[in-house]
């Protein structure tokens, strides 16, 4: 053997202990390894200890650099010669952001391994190096070149900062092969079971006699698995033998954790089943015949919003390459991959911006200070002296149905945690939402009905001869029509009640069971609105010139247009909020002030009303003084 064509024996060592993991950026200067002339192969050394390039992710602003580069896909064998691979950049929350070109690796008797490095593609971009799992005695073996040259570190040698995916590799590998021992060879079929604490095992063993067309499914409490053995038997054709092991982990996730899954967006990434591993111990040709199915059930509360994917372990990190989502619903979900491996499946949720919090702060303040001013303008309503030809029927009731509505959603809110999982209740909790709020606005168009009525006769409905419709009709109204809509909506589609925020789902148009009734009494009380404005153009040219109503008809204009904005304005810019941050605070805010805005125009800005509250000051303050005065 020609030695000195062995990097294994011919090699640049790189030891400069300055650049350590304790190294961090500094901020005044950088390392960058694209100015370095790289040339051959190099082995690594850390303080006069074999170290190699880390084939987990590093952390950013490692090494003294922006971005440490580590390399993917793993470390080769002895037996595997020479191989190439890709090398990565953490950047960004995504652990190959950047890339490089890739490098040739090989390992070397004596346990370490040299380099054939490569200038990165960037100038932010530098090598690591790791002495965790290598060998620190010395070795026999001697380099022909022995140079001064460069060194990252990403890690200290300690087993504490060792990445928890070596250790799952570990694990996986050690299970995988006592696990190859209960295969015996057999001529028909066996099959072995057995049940630990931290991993179920089922083992299925197929001889070259066997019977059957195919072999059952292969199932543990949270996992199960189809695979096509028979086949795969057959295509052994000395032997006409195979076997499947399928392990599912209960604590694996611990090790080879979702966060290993690299996504491109910074992303909440929750594992949704066990760990489950498939091998082919004992068989010679383990060519699929046809993919592999993976039943998985799911571990953790399923989110309709997030994204799954089935993905398996490449030494390093969870990929996707050759998995994909079969099928799914909301207790499982049907993996089919081309491969085995180990395997898991992956939820991605997006992280809560800063954004949101304060959205959510806002919108709790808002809402609760609108629910002051509507039970404020309920007790005025309901114990104020109100003139004859005053009918509150409608104002009362649009506060009771947006009070309740916005109390449920605020308490909904604020309990979500607790009241998603039990999905009865959230479909329940958004049928009453969507009824309380369609019933706000039909008694809105009822108002402006009424509105209407009393600006055309330029007097309010004073008398029952002169009344329109009683009360007990108008209630009746009020909330049959809302009722008829979320009844028919609970036949037609009764599973669009409950999405993740416990409201109507988006999906399927089912939106438009309250959007299509609120686009039409909204378009009504447009047409409304012109219409009163033209009553009283008109009927203020036939006016004479009498102060007192004069006056009364301004002030029925203005209540007009304040009850036109309370009714509708928020609402529709409730349409435009989709791309607009100012919008969607601005409907935030109007929304949820209804009720101050009907406190502020019929309580606060009545005459009559302001009076009988001056009335109720002064008794409070003169029973406060009576009763002080009594106490001395």
């Amino acid at each position: 053997m020609n030695l000195n064509n062995d990097p294994c024996y011919n090699y640049t060592v790189l030891d400069n202990p300055w650049r350590s993991i304790n190294n961090t950026l500094n901020s005044s200067s950088y390392v960058c390894d694209t100015s370095v002339s790289w040339s051959g192969w190099y082995r690594l050394f850390i303080n006069n200890m074999s170290a190699h390039i880390p084939d987990t992710c590093v952390a950013q602003y490692s090494c003294g650099t922006n971005v440490s580069l580590w390399i993917r896909g793993g470390h080769p064998t002895v037996t595997d010669g020479v191989v190439t691979r890709d090398v990565c950049g953490h950047w960004r929350s995504y652990c190959c952001f950047y890339g490089s070109f890739p490098i040739k690796v090989k390992a070397c008797p004596g346990d370490y391994y040299v380099y054939e490095l490569v200038s990165p593609t960037r100038c932010n971009l530098a090598y690591c190096a790791d002495t965790g799992s290598i060998n620190t005695s010395p070795t026999t073996v001697t380099p022909v070149t022995i140079s001064p040259g460069k060194i990252l570190e990403s890690s200290s040698s300690s087993s504490s900062s060792v990445s928890p995916a070596f250790y799952g590799n570990r694990v996986l590998k050690a299970n995988e092969k006592l696990i190859s021992t209960l295969v015996k060879p057999t001529d028909t079929n066996d099959s072995v079971s057995f049940t630990l604490a931290a991993v179920a095992v089922e083992v299925f063993i197929v001889g070259p006699n066997v019977t059957l067309d195919k072999i059952p499914r292969l199932d543990t409490t949270n996992s199960s698995v189809d695979i096509d053995l028979i086949g795969i038997a057959k295509n052994n054709n000395e032997t006409r033998f195979a076997a499947v092991a399928f392990m599912s982990y209960n604590t694996m996730e611990n090790l080879v954790k979702p966060d290993f899954f690299n996504t491109p967006n910074d992303t909440i990434k929750t594992m949704m089943s066990t760990v489950i591993s498939a091998t082919l111990p004992k068989t010679t040709n383990t060519n699929l015949t046809k993919p592999v199915n993976f039943t998985l059930k799911h571990i953790r509360e399923f989110d309709p919003s997030g994204s799954l994917s089935c993905v398996y372990w490449n030494i390093s990190e969870w990929i996707v390459d050759g998995c994909s989502v079969l099928k799914t619903n909301s207790s499982y979900t049907v993996c089919s991959c081309v491969h085995l491996s180990t395997f898991a499946l992956i939820m991605q949720t997006s992280r809560p911006s800063e954004r949101d919090s304060l959205m959510d702060l806002l919108n709790l303040v808002c809402v609760i200070v609108g629910l002051v001013f509507f039970s404020l303008a309920l007790l005025t309503f309901a114990l104020c002296q109100w003139s004859p030809g005053v009918n509150n029927v409608a104002r009362i009731n649009i506060c009771i149905s947006l009070l309740l509505a916005h109390l449920l959603f605020l308490l909904t809110q604020q309990f979500l945690s607790f009241i998603r999982p039990q999905q009865v209740l959230c479909a329940v909790i958004s049928g009453v939402l969507h009824f309380l709020f369609l019933s706000g606005f039909v008694w809105m168009f009822i108002e402006a009905v009424l509105l209407f009525i009393c600006v055309k006769n330029l007097s309010q409905i004073s008398s029952k001869k002169r009344e329109v419709l009683k009360g007990q009709y108008l209630c009746v109204i009020g909330y049959t029509v809302a009722l008829v809509v979320v009844a028919v909506s609970v036949g037609l589609l009764p599973e669009g009640y409950g999405s993740k925020q416990c409201w109507i789902k988006m999906d399927k148009g089912f939106i438009w069971s309250f959007l299509g009734p609120v686009c039409v009494i909204l378009a009504l009380d447009m047409i409304l609105f012109i219409c009163i404005i033209i009553n009283l153009n008109l009927t203020l040219k036939n006016l004479n010139a009498e102060v007192s109503q004069m006056k009364r008809t301004k002030i029925m204009a203005f209540k007009t247009l304040a009850q036109f904005v309370i009714l509708g304005c928020s609402w529709i810019l409730g349409f435009f909020t989709s791309d607009s941050n100012e919008l969607e605070i601005l409907f935030l805010i109007l929304n949820s002030q209804q009720g101050t805005f009907i406190f502020l125009v019929y309580c606060v800005l009545n005459d009559e009303v302001r009076q009988q509250y001056r009335k109720f000051f002064r008794f409070l303050c003169c029973g406060l003084k009576s009763n002080t005065i009594k106490e001395h």
